[in-house]
């Protein structure tokens, strides 16, 4: 693996470790490179044309809706939809799945992909980090007829790819197709991403706890134990609290320098406030094939049973050492 390898180089040479060796994902993930470096030229230049700020309306989620979120989410379903590579594509901006007919009309892509266009949107007017989140599965309904919704409700353990792009100081795609972990940093003078990461891995302990404590009087006694727990002198802590309140800039952070990342249930929001299929689910493929660990605080993310689209669960995410002393603590509570 060198690291002047492109995306494009690094696609077709591992090509074969996939066991649908069709090309078909090959083609997804360049269509999602494709799609990114559009969104990552807008947001370059969000301070300097009229696309941040609140559109006036609402997601599905009830969220106020920002430009670039819009923007974002017309630019993945367009690119993803022209290229006939998928039959269905499920995003948290919209209320429900999309049904993606292929040239022939004959429904004959076995691919759906789930998408959070751009997430921590709310972030875009100062300037801060943000990105998007992608998951791949194959459909489980017969291959030549129109997506049904159980195609999208798949275990996160059914996944074949999952990955981020993160739109910061450099622009970077970070995905696993299940044999690891690999980033790409975009070469913004010639368009290219090229491999910059190789094998990453999650630090099995790490120093950094990223939960948002303005919340603290709303969480359970478990995470409130387990910040205490954080911020105690002994040993190695305490801890250092860093939280962005972005996802993707969160979760990347943790990756490269060991943490652990945590939205639980509080009395605020019941269920969660992250959904299972469009941030969950990929993070927790991402953080298992790095060498992490992802739960709701008791349960295998990967291993939850979705019942609708934007299910939300609690989550809880990354070192492993980390999330199982958070586990312990949610037992224990």
């Amino acid at each position: 693996m060198s690291k002047n390898q492109t995306l494009g180089e690094f696609i077709i040479e591992n090509q074969a470790s996939f066991k649908y060796t069709s090309g078909e994902l090959s083609r997804l993930i360049n269509s999602i490179r494709l799609a990114a470096k559009v969104v990552n030229h807008e947001v370059n230049k969000a301070g300097l044309v009229d696309i941040i700020g609140a559109v006036g309306s609402t997601n599905v989620q009830g969220e106020d809706q920002q430009k670039l979120d819009v923007y974002a989410n017309e630019i993945f379903i367009q690119t993803l939809t022209n290229r006939n590579i998928v039959c269905g594509i499920a995003s948290e901006e919209e209320d429900d799945f999309i049904v993606v007919n292929s040239q022939d009309e004959n429904h004959q892509n076995k691919y759906v992909v789930l998408i959070d266009p751009l997430d921590g949107s709310s972030n875009i007017d100062v300037n801060v980090s943000v990105g998007t989140i992608f998951s791949v599965y194959r459909r489980v309904t017969p291959v030549g007829t129109p997506v049904q919704l159980e195609d999208f409700l798949q275990k996160g353990n059914k996944q074949v790819a999952a990955g981020y792009v993160i739109y910061g100081t450099s622009t970077m795609l970070v995905y696993t197709t299940g044999h690891g972990v690999n980033g790409f940093t975009l070469n913004p003078a010639i368009g290219s991403y090229y491999l910059s990461h190789p094998d990453m891995q999650f630090p099995e302990d790490g120093k950094i706890y990223s939960v948002n404590e303005g919340n603290y009087t709303h969480f359970p006694q478990g995470v409130k134990d387990y910040i205490k727990y954080c911020q105690q002198e002994e040993g190695d802590r305490p801890y250092t609290s860093r939280y962005i309140g972005s996802l993707v800039s969160d979760f990347h952070r943790n990756m490269i320098k060991g943490g652990i990342y945590i939205y639980p249930k509080s009395s605020k929001n019941s269920d969660g406030k992250l959904r299972l299929l469009y941030e969950c689910n990929p993070m927790a493929f991402l953080a298992e094939q790095a060498n992490g660990k992802a739960s709701d605080g008791f349960t295998r993310i990967l291993d939850i049973e979705p019942t609708e689209l934007h299910q939300r669960v609690p989550f809880f995410c990354g070192s492993k050492n980390m999330v199982e002393k958070a586990e312990e603590f949610m037992k224990n509570a």
